[in-house]
Parts: C-alpha cells; sequence; structure tokens
C-alpha cells in the first residue's frame, strides 16, 4: 500500500515537472530583419539558450570596427539588451562557446570578455571556426541561468 502510495507521488512529481519543462518563451531582438529565422533567446523554466551572437552594431547586421576585441565587447553589449527583455543579465550566464576566426587573436578577445566578467567566470570553450556570419571575427553562444 505504501509502496503504490509512494509510486503514485513519483509519478505526479515527474508529470508536473515535464509539464512545466515543455512551456517554453521565445525572444527576438525586434530591431533585426524578420526574414532572419532565428530567435535571439528562448527560455524553458530558468534556462535561458542564448543564439550565437556576432558582434553586430544595435538595430542591424554591420559588424563593428575595431577587431575582435570591439566584436567581443559588441556581443556582450547585445546580450545585456536581450538578457534585460528576459528581466536577467550578465551575471545570470553560467556556460560561454566561442567561436574564432583566428586563434592568433585569442589574447585580444579574453582582454575584452574578462571585462564583462570582473568575478566568477562562466564556464567556456573556445575553438577556431571558419567562415563565420557576414565577415564576423568572432561569434559567442551562451546558457544562462535565472537566480
Amino acid at each position: 500500500m505504501i509502496r503504490n502510495i509512494f509510486i503514485l507521488l513519483a509519478a505526479f512529481m515527474l508529470a508536473a515537472c515535464g509539464a512545466q519543462s515543455d512551456e517554453r518563451t521565445y525572444d527576438r531582438d525586434p530591431s533585426l530583419p524578420q526574414d532572419l529565422p532565428f530567435s535571439s533567446a528562448v527560455v524553458i523554466g530558468n534556462t535561458i539558450y542564448l543564439s550565437g551572437e556576432i558582434g553586430r552594431a544595435p538595430g542591424g547586421t554591420t559588424i563593428v570596427e575595431g577587431g575582435v576585441g570591439a566584436e567581443t565587447a559588441q556581443i556582450f553589449e547585445n546580450y545585456k539588451t536581450t538578457l534585460a527583455r528576459l528581466d536577467s543579465d550578465l551575471s545570470d550566464i553560467v556556460k560561454c562557446t566561442i567561436f574564432l576566426d583566428d586563434m592568433e587573436k585569442f589574447a585580444e578577445m579574453n582582454a575584452a570578455y574578462a571585462k564583462f566578467f570582473p568575478g566568477d567566470k562562466p564556464a567556456r570553450s573556445t575553438l577556431g571556426a571558419d567562415g563565420l556570419a557576414i565577415g564576423a571575427a568572432i561569434e559567442i553562444e551562451c546558457l544562462a541561468i535565472r537566480k
């Protein structure tokens, strides 16, 4: 009898968790052209999946000038804007994956990146990539967990 109660309770809890995790919110930067086939972020529960971001100037798809350091800084400025729309901020980022067109630029990217995470740093992977969107030197994608 008690075993059956535990089984029913476990089944109920699993069903409740499953129903909650299926709810998704899609965020799209309203300044981007509507024909771009992606969301800026997808939220499931407290997890925010941020799309890969390039160092594009706000309101368009033109890459900022100044090299990989300037592009890195712009990426995080863009993420600040996206996260603010989701009642979140950069401190909620827990994982970043960085695609760099030239690993020789690693130190420049790293210096710009570190300015946005003065305290504890997210987990991170960095790899070399060829052919990033619209000629970008860097693309970063992140995962955030709301506190």
